[in-house]
């Protein structure tokens, strides 16, 4: 009997080279192999053993490193679907790709110098996903605003790096919001008959407002406002996960790691709430954003995407329920450990750090072939 199931049995049938095909390949790649190195990178400075450490640029690199990828990759690979017209492929992808990875290895020098490139690469991405919205008239135009956004936010990181962080996490939370209150009932009621998920007008208006007045409040620095909003806020997206069905998914792995994912919504801001009047440390309602929401979600939509934008199967493997599982445990033990051990505060970091790596590890393994392949179909992207 073989140790893991495997994900791809076809995976040999595709040959070439396509890593520059669409977007979603070369952006997921280097996100995945950035996050498995950049975190154990970071712990073991954290923890002493390597000298260095530096938290602004463990801030800087996850959100406009890790995050911004993965929702550049979605976005050049999203907006060829929704508009029916080409996104970046070939040299001016490997472009934008390349501004990306000298973006990064620049940070450990000059976090100046790295935001600057990374504005450069939101001016890179807002042209290759702008151009085919404009010309169709789509209604995804407010995207092109949220990538030049986070660009300015990493500009806005070296002068005010607190409200730039802050905003800059909003942002990403924003668009998980969008986008998981649009896939996620949809996927699971695609793939589960019956599943019943669904959606209430005012649970969606109210969670996404919340949201959008939290940048505000953010932006003003209005800290008792933002906490109020908070704890509203997490009511809100707590109903509207619950709205999803997402019991109905415990048998299938790609789409729990989703609902799991968007449950730390409401955690985060409820922690994000209880911050506010000093009940519980800041750091972890913001790791419960961005270990549990960020780094459970983008590894369930780069899974689900890669596999359903090169033809394969929507079925992951033991590997790839491997990572989900690690992913999960790595935001556990980094945002509910805490609380419960606080003398422990310091091996929550560095464990939860290896429990990342051991996801993000794993993904870019079984992705790589995935990744770099042509599509089993034959069809281009």
């Amino acid at each position: 009997m073989a140790l893991f199931t495997p994900s791809e049995p076809q995976a040999g049938s595709a040959q070439g080279f396509a890593l520059f095909a669409l977007g979603f390949r070369p952006l997921y790649l280097l996100a995945g192999a950035y996050a498995a190195l950049s975190v154990p990178l970071w712990a073991a400075q954290y923890a002493g053993w390597v000298p260095g450490a530096n938290p602004l640029w463990h801030a800087h690199e996850m959100l406009f490193g890790y995050a911004f990828a993965v929702i550049a990759g979605f976005l050049l690979t999203a907006v060829r679907a929704w508009t029916s017209r080409p996104t970046p492929g070939g040299a001016a992808l490997a472009g934008i790709a390349a501004l990306w990875i000298a973006a990064r290895l620049s940070a450990p020098y000059s976090l100046q110098g790295s935001s600057l490139l990374d504005a450069l690469f939101a001016l890179a991405v807002a042209w290759g996903i702008g151009q085919p919205i404009i010309a169709s008239r789509n209604r995804n135009w407010y995207f092109v605003v949220f990538v030049l956004a986070l660009g300015a936010a990493s500009i806005a990181f070296q002068a005010h790096p607190r409200i730039a962080l802050a905003i800059g996490l909003d942002l990403v939370l924003l668009v998980v919001s969008i986008m998981g209150g649009r896939v996620i009932p949809a996927f699971t009621n695609n793939a589960v008959p019956g599943a019943g998920a669904r959606r209430n007008r005012w649970i969606e208006y109210g969670a996404l407002g919340s949201v959008l007045l939290l940048i505000v409040l953010d932006g003003v620095q209005w800290g008792l406002g933002a906490a109020l909003i908070c704890l509203l806020g997490a009511g809100l997206h707590g109903a509207r996960v619950a709205l999803w069905a997402p019991l109905a998914t415990r048998g299938r792995p790609i789409l729990w790691i989703l609902h799991l994912s968007y449950a730390w919504v409401a955690v985060h801001l409820l922690m994000r709430g209880l911050a506010g009047f000093d009940l519980v440390p800041a750091a972890l309602a913001t790791h419960a954003l961005t270990v549990g929401v960020v780094g459970g979600l983008t590894l369930g939509m780069m899974t689900r995407t890669s596999r359903g934008h090169t033809a394969r199967p929507l079925k992951v493997g033991s590997l790839e329920v491997a990572a989900y599982v690690f992913v999960h445990a790595a935001a556990f033990v980094r945002v509910l450990l805490p609380l419960a051990v606080p003398g422990a505060y310091a091996a929550c970091v560095v464990l939860s750090a290896v429990l990342w790596c051991a996801a993000f590890a794993l993904f870019t393994a079984v992705y790589y072939p995935i990744l770099s392949r042509p599509r089993l179909d034959g069809q281009p992207g």
